[in-house]
């Protein structure tokens, strides 16, 4: 079936959801009151035959331990570079504070620092504390996991990658927009070589892949091991449990990943009622993920999530599942 042909019975099934839906809301005898809580999607009878949502049960399941992705050695001198604008600028934000607050006390005490000498200190600390909250930034794009550490710990870290005594590689998981729970360990595949690997955390900057990232330090690397190469690596991590779903039935919303849960009904007139239900995404497994947040004898959404999200207007507002 060709995608014009697709698309046609997609417009036709949303046209008739759509149409029903409105109808059944003319039928209506009751409208809601103004601050009434907002009701979860329902379907009627015709509107479950149009979608044909599918329902699933979570399956509980123990994650793998290992990912497999790819490594590149990062240039140490872009790391002094950074780290150095970072630092210089701080200092020179620093200094003009200083200034501006000598002046600014000079001038209200008639201690002979005019109007004009403060106004070009203040712009002069405008100027200097926005280059180095650019700086910062940028370092912080450039080496995330780097930027919450302690200066003392930067600057050895600093010194070990300058001096060859460590390397900072960067651990791209093709096909993968995000990480999930940071992995415990690296293991690169140096010329057959197993070479173990810290974890720093995650890099906001994009690479040639458009891949999630990650930072790793390598203590000690094999000699040889320059900047650009390019290396297999495993990402480690302890078995984790959760509740296995398919790809399909996670959205995700201003209030992050969430499914949408058929509520069981209590009278005649709540069938095909569903709930959104916030869950916290724990790592991916084969064709689903892994999640926390639903229970394995909950019925989830897998094929019509998309149309129960449509008739919430721009998205749900997931709750937690308390029950």
């Amino acid at each position: 079936m060709n995608h014009r042909i697709k698309g046609a019975l997609h417009l036709a099934m949303y046209t008739t959801l759509a149409a029903s839906f409105i109808a059944r809301g003319d039928d209506d005898d009751a409208a809601p009151q103004p601050g009434s809580a907002p009701t979860a999607p329902t379907l009627n009878a015709e509107q479950q035959r149009a979608v044909g949502p599918r329902i699933t049960h979570p399956v509980p399941t123990k994650a793998p331990e290992r990912t497999d992705a790819l490594g590149t050695v990062l240039d140490g001198t872009t790391l002094l570079a950074d780290e150095g604008e970072a630092a210089v600028a701080s200092a020179k934000a620093h200094a003009a504070a200083s200034e501006l607050a000598r002046l600014r006390e000079l001038h209200q005490g008639g201690g002979g620092a005019s109007l004009k000498m403060l106004e070009a200190a203040e712009a002069e600390d405008a100027k200097a504390r926005a280059d180095s909250q650019l700086a910062a930034a940028r370092f912080a794009q450039h080496w995330g996991p780097l930027a919450g550490e302690p200066p003392e710990v930067r600057r050895k870290l600093v010194d070990a990658v300058v001096t060859a005594r460590a390397v900072l590689v960067r651990a791209d998981l093709p096909g993968r927009h995000t990480v999930g729970s940071l992995p415990a360990e690296a293991l690169l595949d140096v010329d057959g070589m197993r070479v173990p690997g810290r974890v720093l955390g995650t890099l906001e900057q994009p690479s040639e892949l458009q891949s999630a990232g990650l930072l790793i330090e390598v203590r000690k690397p094999p000699a040889g091991l320059a900047p650009g190469a390019r290396i297999p690596l495993a990402l480690l991590s302890a078995e984790r449990e959760g509740l296995l779903l398919p790809n399909e039935a996670l959205l995700y919303g201003e209030d992050g990943a969430y499914v949408y849960k058929k509520v069981a009904p209590k009278t005649p007139d709540q069938q095909g009622q569903y709930v959104a239900v916030k869950v916290t995404p724990i790592v991916p497994y084969g064709d689903g993920w892994l999640v926390k947040g639903v229970d394995a004898d909950d019925d989830i959404v897998v094929r019509g999530a998309g149309v129960l999200w449509s008739l919430e207007g721009m998205g749900a507002h997931p709750a937690d599942d308390d029950d």
